[in-house]
């Protein structure tokens, strides 16, 4: 391995220690209840101990009194007196080992399912404030499947194998402190084994880190499968594709079990090999000390606690390989964790959220293209202006860039060329925040959260009292239809609103958007996918929610857009006509062939 491979290397292992610190500071508001609890581990881990030490006490003076080397036989009565002792001596160890556990338990699952609580949060509050384009360059699916399981593998290890190691690392120290006590030349022998586990530790644990993380990426996989099918149900049914989905969910399992296997491989390996170097060491040591023994060098009571102490000792390191292993699969967990708490969020969030936008927009040579494609701009020097209270309509060919136009003006997206501004500032310096609580979204296909029709409408204003929400509902002609329901504003969705029709939905959405009071409308092919009555619906609760408010149309639909106050005809990333329906049908262009297309001339 070169210089600057090594460098590397020891870059990594020290960013991934990093990453593991930086994750446990989010025990930090439970230390009080944290701390408290690695002591009691510490004393109930000590007083573990207790068990080989009178054991091997009651054994030895057992021994004695039948003739041990000694020669010193104990009386019947000195015997029993002596057991009796250590007897009440190892209850009562026992007996507060098992009171101080039942807390350490407590203080170690409250302080710990606390800080993966704060993980969660933190985890939470970065991906929803995550850039767009890093949002939509993930599968649907990959990032909750990621933060599912690598919180389930942070809890096992906070929750099991953080207080299994501090125990080892007391008994292994207290155990190696009594097995030198009672013989130097045993314990020697015994330590030989150490670098030879530290030896396997180092070459397999990268193996068995990597693997990890390969078998949460596969497990992820997985899970991708599950929703995208869940979500795409209709779909999936209509075109008989069940046994592709099954296809694919088997491809996808296949792949996360032989990954495991392989990981399953080394682990195996690792662990067998330390329980074959630690227990052929304690034999030797039996041996050994059996020749001491016949030869006068050691007691017999020395004898029984270094046995006693050795396999406490060989316990202590045998669990290792396992901790050694979860930590290491924990460590590929964390920073993954640790990229995602990492990623740069959305720039200007709050800046001045509390005072709105008036409404007036305007573009000067605005150019874009989507960094997953930077090849191919989608605008090319866009120029256009909105006046508050203004209806502008988009319409243009598919692909024109039409969404894309919409993405920028909701601050999707960073990085483009030229300039946008509301009210005469430049996007770059309003806060999005402020942005967005000026804008609302009336989509095509409008997607409603699984609970109550009440709740998706007062997603618009969050803590709306129900006479509001009932009075947004009546303006987007939604709320006879919610009133036919048998559970009215509590009806549940379903799914994505499921439960509801084409229409019912818009007007669920436009609901919201009137809840939410914005200055600036965007409407994107709202009324497109439905038929004459809903659409003659929906059409009249827009033309309410558009009053007094600057809107933005997408249409194909040339129908809809014919009264707004300017058409703009966006073709091939350009605007290449500006003006009223009337002033666009008077002369040869793409307007005009769009609408004899559509309205017969």
């Amino acid at each position: 391995m070169s210089v600057e491979e090594r460098k590397k290397q020891k870059g990594k292992a020290g960013k991934s220690l990093k990453d593991a610190m930086g994750l446990y500071g989010y025990m930090d508001r439970y230390k009080h209840i944290f701390i408290p609890a690695l002591f009691a581990l510490y004393t109930t881990a000590a007083l573990s101990l207790a068990f080989p030490y009178f054991l091997s006490k009651l054994i030895g003076k057992s021994m004695l009194a039948g003739g041990g080397s000694a020669g010193e036989a104990a009386s019947k009565a000195d015997i029993i007196a002596n057991v009796n002792v250590i007897v009440l001596w190892l209850i009562g160890a026992l007996l507060l080992q098992s009171f101080i556990t039942y807390w350490r338990v407590r203080g170690f699952i409250k302080s710990g399912e606390g800080a993966l609580n704060e993980i969660r949060r933190a985890l939470f509050s970065r991906m929803v404030r995550l850039p767009m384009n890093y949002l939509t360059e993930k599968r649907s699916g990959e990032l909750s499947s990621r933060i599912a399981g690598d919180l389930a593998i942070m809890r096992e290890t906070l929750i099991t194998t953080v207080p299994k190691f501090g125990r080892m690392i007391v008994t292994l120290i207290g155990g190696l402190v009594v097995v030198f006590i009672c013989s130097w030349k045993l314990s020697l022998i015994m330590l030989g084994s150490v670098p030879v586990v530290v030896l396997a530790i180092a070459v397999f644990g990268k193996k068995i880190k990597n693997y990890s993380r390969a078998t949460q990426d596969a497990l992820a996989d997985t899970n991708i499968v599950v929703e995208e099918t869940i979500m795409g149900i209709y779909d999936t049914k209509a075109f008989c594709n069940e046994e592709y989905e099954e296809g694919r969910y088997d491809t996808a399992l296949t792949r996360f079990l032989n990954i495991t296997v392989d990981g399953a491989k080394a682990r195996a390996a690792f662990i067998s090999f330390i329980i074959l170097v630690l227990f052929s060491t304690v034999a030797f040591i039996v041996w050994y000390g059996a020749q001491m023994l016949a030869n006068g060098e050691i007691s017999i009571e020395e004898y029984v606690r270094f046995i006693l102490f050795s396999v406490f000792v060989a316990a202590s390191l045998g669990s290792v390989p396992e901790i050694m292993s979860q930590l290491q699969i924990t460590s590929g967990a964390t920073e993954r964790i640790r990229d995602l708490i990492d990623e740069e969020m959305e720039l200007n969030y709050d800046v001045d959220a509390d005072v709105p936008l008036v409404g007036s927009i305007s573009a000067e040579g605005l150019s874009f293209a989507y960094p997953s494609r930077p090849e191919g701009q989608v605008l090319k020097g866009v120029d256009f202006e909105v006046n508050t209270g203004e209806r502008v309509a988009l319409v243009g060919p598919s692909g024109g860039g039409k969404s894309t136009v919409f993405s920028l003006l909701l601050g999707f997206y960073q990085g483009h060329e030229g300039v946008l501004k509301f009210d005469g500032k430049p996007i770059s310096e309003i806060g999005l925040k402020k942005l967005r609580r000026s804008i609302a979204v009336v989509p095509q296909e409008v997607l409603l959260f699984g609970g109550s029709i009440g709740e998706n409408i007062a997603y618009g204003k969050p803590g709306s009292s129900e006479e509001e929400i009932i009075e947004a509902a009546k303006q987007a002609n939604a709320h006879e239809f919610i009133s036919d329901f048998e559970n009215g504003y509590e009806t549940t969705v379903g799914p994505r609103g499921i439960k509801l029709s084409g229409g019912q939905r818009q007007r669920v959405a436009i609901a919201r958007a009137i809840l939410a009071d914005p200055k600036i409308l965007l409407l994107d092919e709202a009324t497109s996918a439905l038929d004459s009555e809903s659409e003659r619906l929906v059409q009249s609760a827009l033309d309410t929610l558009m009053e007094g408010r600057t809107s933005m149309i997408i249409a194909h639909r040339l129908s809809t857009v014919r009264d707004a106050d300017r058409i703009l005809v966006l073709q091939h990333g350009k605007i290449v006509e500006n003006g009223s329906h009337d002033e666009l049908m008077s002369h040869n262009g793409t307007y005009r062939l769009l609408a004899e297309t559509q309205l017969g001339g």
